[in-house]
């Protein structure tokens, strides 16, 4: 059997229409066995349905805000850029790639526009609008100010949960580059790991074949991170059944 074909969500850049691709998903994907392959910001319903058809799993990227339209909201003034196309796309391959049941990582933008596109919402700036007070003595560095290859914070992961057995461990240390994050949880999924602050870190769907989603980037970890490469190899184990 041939490795598995992964395909990832582009980054869209609104204002020079450029397609990006941090090669840092490619090497977490590379290395647990897969082929990673740069899906198309545009395509009509019958690319999506092939692609869905052809490809073995997906990864949502990071990148831009989710429209806040698209959870009922006025564009926050702190929210930062956003990507129509992207939201369009990523929208419409969801809910075919679900139906098809086709295993799902999503990574930091990633875990938002799932759960926004399964009847969820976001915080769109977690400093004006998400209050640790009474859950933490000072607020968590979500944007942290140094390497993304170095965890800034911990994670405490649900006991039982998909994650916490692919990861081995109930408490993870984990990187952190956002400003907004899973405000209430879309139905069908549950929280499966929350940061010292009580946000939600992470997301899986109990009951789907295999579906996870992060805040942060493992992306970044998994060569230091046995925790991080078991969420890729598990991943693309999934992949090829």
């Amino acid at each position: 059997m041939g490795k598995p074909l992964i395909g990832l969500t582009p980054g869209h850049n609104e204002d020079s229409q450029d397609i990006t691709m941090r090669p840092t998903y490619f090497h977490g994907l590379i290395s647990a066995g897969a082929i990673p392959i740069v899906l198309p910001l545009q395509a009509s319903s019958h690319d999506y349905e092939q692609l869905t058809d052809t490809l073995d799993g997906f990864v949502f990227t990071g990148g831009p805000d989710p429209h806040p339209f698209l959870f009922g909201e006025e564009t926050h003034s702190q929210c930062g850029s956003v990507s129509s196309l992207r939201d369009a796309m990523e929208l419409s391959l969801l809910p075919l790639i679900i139906k098809k049941g086709k295993p799902i990582l999503g990574i930091c933008r990633g875990i938002q526009i799932i759960n926004t596109g399964l009847g969820g919402d976001i915080y769109q700036d977690i400093q004006s609008q998400y209050s640790c007070s009474q859950k933490y003595s000072f607020p968590i560095a979500h944007k942290q100010p140094y390497s993304y290859k170095t965890p800034s914070h911990t994670v405490s992961l649900t006991p039982g949960s998909r994650l916490e057995q692919i990861c081995r461990s109930p408490v993870l240390r984990v990187n952190s580059m956002h400003h907004q994050a899973v405000r209430n949880l879309a139905p069908g999924l549950s929280a499966c790991a929350l940061a010292p602050d009580g946000l939600t870190e992470a997301l899986e769907m109990p009951g789907y074949p295999w579906l996870v989603a992060v805040q942060w980037h493992p992306e970044y970890l998994w060569e230091d991170d046995p925790a991080a490469a078991r969420l890729f190899a598990d991943f693309v184990k999934a992949c090829k059944n």
